[in-house]
């Protein structure tokens, strides 16, 4: 097969409505009851630190990043990420997700800017890409979820024994960096 031509882009309002049809396709009516859904509910994710995948003009691909917190610290929940059926399995989902990171990275230079990106997510695709399993028990969501999904990744080199609280929406919203 010839390789895909992708194009990466910063998302921005004119992909709400496409990033909402693909979310809707792929994830189903059962997304609004999902723990990780209660997180992002009227919690504005950061555009600056969210991503779209084109090929051509057609949008192929999200990934979001919202502020929350785990016990006091500030931290990013990523997701959803999703990648049209079609063009699954071409590395679309890892490039959003690497440029997600690569951006949360550099906007840690921020006062209070995340330090960790929590998601919840099978561990052998997510470990590539520098996730980690938070240990059972140390963090507890707003919700049921399989602690063995529950991973996160410290952008700064936090150990795990440091991520443990609650999780929850974040108590401000950090501005993007300029």
């Amino acid at each position: 097969m010839t390789e895909l031509s992708i194009s990466l882009l910063p998302e921005n309002p004119s992909d709400d409505a496409a990033i909402e049809r693909l979310v809707a396709r792929t994830f189903g009516p059962g997304r609004f009851a999902r723990t990780a859904y209660r997180l992002r509910e009227n919690n504005p994710h950061r555009r600056d630190l969210s991503f779209t995948a084109y090929i051509g003009t057609m949008l192929v691909g999200s990934v979001r990043l919202t502020p929350i917190e785990i016990g006091e610290l500030p931290a990013l929940l990523l997701g959803p990420l999703t990648v049209e059926p079609p063009f699954r399995s071409h590395g679309i989902g890892r490039r959003l997700v690497e440029r997600c990171l690569d951006a949360a990275k550099a906007a840690m230079s921020a006062e209070g800017a995340a330090r960790l990106v929590l998601l919840v997510g099978d561990e052998p695709y997510y470990g590539r890409l520098g996730f980690h399993r938070v240990p059972h028990g140390q963090v507890s969501l707003p919700g049921p979820v399989d602690p063995a999904r529950v991973l996160v990744c410290a952008l700064d080199g936090t150990p795990m024994e440091a991520v443990r609280g609650a999780v929850r929406k974040a108590a401000f919203q950090q501005a993007p960096a300029a």
